[in-house]
């Protein structure tokens, strides 16, 4: 039996009458899964371009409302002017942001001097050193307080930290420089701490066990080993915080005084977002004091970008080399 079955198959070879395989039938609703890949793709395409677009609104509308005001005031006395005094009445109106230029520079780069070092060092805890039971609840507590509201920032600082700044150095009020400082310090931390640890993690395991390998210590092989390899994301972490320190106002109008004065550590200051937030309420429709204050918003906008694009820079070149 097994004879004839080869002779018949041989047969078959000789003759080329071999069955060749039947190609398999496309696949159905094949059009419906391409139509709906590119119904996903034009909804992300949308979802990218609003993006940019209000971006771009946010742009035009800060350009073309601040134009006007630093036009009729002039760019030097606009910004290099120290005094703001927009409804005076027995003297000329005076427009100078400089006093709130300053402080928000000041205010600033103190919080990020507080606040970078101590978050950094937590997300390393957090990454590398504390024990799963311990790093679960200081996590805990960082996410709490990234969800605490600014108003409440401002009001415990108010009530607490007012009053302690101005009975330890003998300050007549304790709403000052210093205050607002420590407040945007602690509320930077939550962003810092968060993308840094998630930096340090997403570092190979393999450049850990090769330094540990070459006699490194734990510290040094965090500190000189991963901490540089994620630094990209750390100067990411930075930027947020910057951000955050820089857009901040309700929490600030609470313990800074409020005041437009050039900045001092233990003076009642102004920054450039609580000038917008505190006068824009009165500031009659279509007056040059409203327009001013448009004006500082574009300044506001652009310092962030200036930032920003001096940090991408500076990561850049530390990536290159």
């Amino acid at each position: 039996m097994e004879r004839e079955i080869l002779e018949a198959v041989g047969d078959a070879v000789l003759t080329g009458a071999v069955l060749t395989p039947k190609k398999a039938d496309p696949p159905r609703h094949s059009g419906a899964r391409k139509g709906m890949e590119l119904f996903v793709h034009t909804v992300f395409l949308l979802c990218g371009i609003v993006a940019v677009a209000f971006v771009l609104f946010i742009s035009i509308y800060l350009i073309i409302s601040g134009l006007p005001a630093i036009r009729t005031i002039g760019l030097k006395d606009f910004l290099l002017g120290e005094v703001w005094a927009p409804t005076a009445t027995t003297v000329e109106p005076s427009y100078g942001i400089l006093p709130f230029i300053l402080t928000s520079v000041y205010g600033t780069a103190g919080a990020v001097v507080i606040g970078v070092p101590v978050g950094m060092m937590t997300a390393m805890f957090l990454a590398k050193v504390a024990p799963p039971k311990a790093a679960a609840v200081i996590r805990t507590a960082v996410e709490l307080l990234a969800g605490i509201p600014s108003v409440v920032y401002g009001l415990v600082g108010m009530i607490v930290l007012v009053p302690a700044v101005q009975n330890a150095f003998g300050l007549s009020s304790g709403a000052c420089l210093l205050s607002a400082i420590i407040v945007l310090a602690i509320m930077i931390l939550p962003s810092i701490i968060n993308v840094s640890e998630t930096a340090l993690r997403a570092v190979p395991k393999e450049y850990e066990e090769a330094s540990l390998a070459l006699g490194a210590t734990e510290m040094e092989t965090n500190f000189r080993v991963i901490l540089p390899a994620a630094r990209s994301g750390v100067a990411t972490a930075v930027v947020l915080g910057v951000g955050r320190a820089i857009g901040e106002a309700m929490a600030i109008i609470m313990v800074a005084g409020n005041v437009a004065n050039m900045p001092g550590l233990f003076t009642s200051v102004r920054f450039l977002t609580t000038a917008i937030a505190s006068e824009m309420s009165y500031a009659s429709y279509g007056s040059l004091q409203r327009n001013a204050l448009y004006s500082i918003g574009l300044v506001l906008f652009l310092f962030i970008m200036l930032i920003n694009v001096l940090l991408n820079v500076f990561i850049k070149r530390k990536k290159e080399a």
